[in-house]
């Protein structure tokens, strides 16, 4: 057996709503939303009595996905430390490639989205930075300096 892909990635949110127009802001899309509950779901997650209302957005080339997951029940349980600094151990950020670092930084701060460090170049081919969002999300951008490609991490 193979592996097919990556289909998700899960992040549980305290708003939901605020997080999604975050995501939609970067520019992904919103493929579709819906309470998730009943006997099935809590196998699967091992959490009884759950109550979850969960948003799936998507990248526009259809590729790669973001699972938000707000819990009604149980509640959720806070873990890392809102503003943990880059070298705390667990999933830190998500990067996305972007086409201008600079206009979707300005959008994102309108959304209270600030810098974590700079935003800085790397050789003559990428412009990097993190972007710490709603909830002390973090997300990398990446703009590749003389045409599109994916950027290696």
């Amino acid at each position: 057996m193979a592996l097919q892909r990556m289909d998700n990635i899960g992040i549980v949110v305290e708003d939901l709503d605020t997080v999604i127009a975050f995501f939609v802001e970067i520019g992904m899309e919103v493929e579709g939303r819906a309470p998730i509950e009943g006997p099935w779901a809590a196998r699967v997650v091992g959490l009884e009595d759950q109550r979850v209302e969960v948003a799936m957005l998507r990248c526009p080339d259809g590729h790669g996905r973001v699972e938000l997951a707000k819990y009604h029940l149980p509640e959720a349980v806070a873990g890392v430390p809102e503003n943990a600094p880059a070298n705390t151990l667990g999933i830190r950020r998500i990067m996305f490639a972007v086409d201008d670092i600079d206009d979707v930084l300005a959008r994102l701060r309108t959304h209270g989205a600030e810098l974590v460090g700079e935003v800085a170049q790397y050789e003559d081919s990428y412009r990097l930075c993190y972007v710490r969002g709603p909830e002390g999300l973090v997300v990398a951008l990446a703009q590749q300096l003389g045409g599109p490609a994916e950027p290696q991490n």
